[in-house]
């Protein structure tokens, strides 16, 4: 019996243990069932449980995590669905806020199921290990403050698409969660910061970290989501304390190469504050495959986000020929970097009949002498970004200007700006804050970044940037039906390139909660307004 509320699937006392994808701390799976009366014993049965609750990031493929990711893109300017040979079921529901409640809802159905599995895995470390004797206290401590990291990650995931969400903060059954209604916005964002300040005094550093367990959560990732917590909030002078303390640490630091940041060859670097791991091995499913999902039809993938001729308008607008590349791929595209499989005899296909825009994501494109077999499976080895140094930057250059210290918001984000050869920002105020959101958007494309950005940023008119871009009046409508002069997206039609104009305010600032929670809370669960 599947029991959709939270996503618990346990029974009674028993405990399901399994691994998550994988740095070698995660390498040796852990399957079967456990009884939680006599489980709890050991050191070795907590780093089992704590590893579990790494793999609740994203479980065994695609579509319980990633798929979610994919879709929140979709949601923006920068990508369309993009496959147009199949029906693109739930996702256009989401991408082009068609208001159909249900359907909107059955596509975030699996990401709310999951979390809330995930977050189950989370309380049972935190309920259970303190109460386990470790030789070395420190690593108790340690593995506690990992599983109130993942625990607010995976609220912090679950609150900024669908605002306040009942919280469950222990070892709680299914008739103990039936009926238990939504916490508002500000107290699942209080418990998130709550969870946070908590972990990070018994987080070590990132370079106190044995190799071995390199991928773990640090002090340094754990500040960087509570600095986007706090932004989000508009908590400028905490989120402020957090990215300073990063910056100083010396932890982190930009990649030379921008074409490395999602490299696999540069999994973990030093610009990475948190990934979720990966493993190619081909026994189990530890690996990604959403870089299958948004390749290109005519290369082995599925197609599903593409990038819009107007995320490569803004490259080209600000002279960012590096990001560009390494960023967005091109039909008939004869140079992709790291790859020689493609020349000018065999270029790159992005079969304009079967994609929307004729682009694809380079930022999960896999050369081809690097791709595992079978590659259409979770086992490829590219970690996935969650956080990065260049992120944080960027976040410290919107506090200091949303603070009046302008100098130090430029200072941050020239940084990221020299890497890629741009000429420095000289400017202040609201253009220095509208560069910043450039600069946002041009760094951070396709890394599930830009829809919460969108939902949370005001513009000069009062309204969120979001319902500036989207809707009957919306700018990227009218870029798209008045004036983009793109071949590709205005002869390919079968998807529309109306994505948007049915956009409402006040009901797609968030996604629906999915109906199925609502009917097995027996109504406890309240619908976000306007679905």
């Amino acid at each position: 019996m599947k029991h959709y509320i939270f996503g618990l699937t346990m029974a009674a006392a028993a405990l399901t243990l399994s691994i998550s994808s994988c740095s070698n701390f995660l390498e040796e799976p852990i399957l079967g069932q456990q009884d939680m009366a006599n489980y709890f014993t050991t050191e070795d049965e907590c780093a089992k449980q704590v590893t579990g609750c790494y793999q609740s990031l994203a479980y065994d493929d695609w579509w319980q995590i990633y798929k979610f990711y994919n879709a929140s893109d979709m949601c923006t300017d920068d990508m369309w669905m993009g496959n147009t040979t199949q029906d693109p079921g739930d996702y256009l529901h989401l991408a082009h806020y068609t208001g159909n409640t249900v359907q909107a809802g059955n596509a975030c159905q699996n990401f709310w199921q999951y979390r809330y599995k995930g977050i189950l895995q989370s309380n049972i470390a935190i309920d259970k290990i303190p109460a386990v004797t470790f030789n070395d206290t420190t690593l108790g401590k340690r593995y506690v403050a990992e599983a109130k990291f993942l625990r607010a990650f995976q609220y912090f995931d679950l609150v900024k698409n669908f605002g306040g969400v009942p919280l469950v903060t222990g070892l709680l059954m299914p008739a103990e969660v039936k009926g238990m209604e939504r916490a508002s916005k500000e107290d699942t964002y209080a418990f998130i910061e709550k969870d946070l300040l908590e972990a990070i005094p018994d987080l070590p550093v990132r370079s106190a970290y044995a190799a071995s367990d390199l991928g773990r959560v640090t002090k340094g990732a754990a500040q960087g989501i509570l600095a986007k917590v706090y932004l989000y909030q508009e908590k400028y002078t905490e989120a402020e304390t957090q990215l300073k303390a990063i910056i100083e640490s010396g932890e982190y630091k930009l990649l030379d190469n921008f074409g490395d940041v999602w490299s696999m060859d540069h999994n973990n670097s030093a610009e990475s504050l948190f990934e979720i791991q990966t493993n190619s091995d081909i026994s189990y499913n530890l690996g990604e495959r959403l870089s299958v999902v948004v390749g290109s039809r005519d290369d082995s993938g599925w197609s599903w986000g593409l990038p819009t001729s107007n995320l490569e308008k803004a490259f080209k607008d600000e002279g960012d020929s590096i990001r560009e590349i390494w960023t967005i791929l091109h039909h008939n595209q004869t140079y992709i970097p790291n790859d020689d499989s493609w020349n000018e005899d065999n270029p790159y296909i992005i079969s304009p009949s079967k994609h929307k825009s004729a682009r694809a994501s380079m930022k999960l494109f896999i050369p081809v002498a690097k791709r595992p077999s079978p590659y259409d499976a979770p086992h490829i080895p590219l970690n996935y970004r969650l956080l990065r140094y260049a992120d944080v930057l960027l976040m410290y250059a919107e506090v200091e200007n949303a603070l009046g210290n302008d100098a130090e918001a430029r200072k941050a984000l020239n940084q990221v700006r020299s890497r890629v050869k741009l000429a420095e920002v000289t400017s202040s105020g609201t253009q220095l804050r509208d560069a910043i959101r450039k600069e946002r958007r041009l760094e951070l494309a396709l890394e599930d970044n830009r829809l919460y950005d969108l939902r949370r940023w005001k513009d000069d008119n009062g309204k969120l940037a979001i319902q500036n871009l989207m809707g009957t009046n919306g700018t990227f409508v009218k870029y798209n039906l008045e004036e983009s002069t793109d071949t590709y997206e205005k002869s390919n039609q079968n998807e529309n390139s109306n994505k948007g104009i049915t956009f409402k305010e006040g009901r797609d600032e968030l996604f629906p909660i999915p109906n199925s929670e609502i009917v097995q809370s027996n109504g406890a669960i309240k619908q976000n307004p306007g679905y």
